[in-house]
């Protein structure tokens, strides 16, 4: 029971680590990336995931430039 809540724990710090660190971008006093990379950590994402991301994330943006 202890290991379920911890899990939930995690995951929703995570989360708003994440929420914190995207509006942490726009503002320069808090670290935004730092946030971001720590709740993807504490929700247990692994290096191959984000890897995977970015590169969709790439290639959205370099087709939507190919557009204009």
């Amino acid at each position: 029971m202890y290991v379920k809540i911890f899990k939930i724990f995690k995951y929703t710090v995570g989360i708003v680590l994440i929420v914190i660190g995207v509006i942490g971008l726009f503002l320069p006093i808090i670290q935004g990336i730092l946030l971001i990379i720590a709740g993807l950590l504490l929700m247990g994402v692994k290096k191959e995931q984000i890897k995977k991301w970015f590169k969709k994330l790439k290639f959205r943006h370099s087709s939507q430039q190919n557009l204009r």
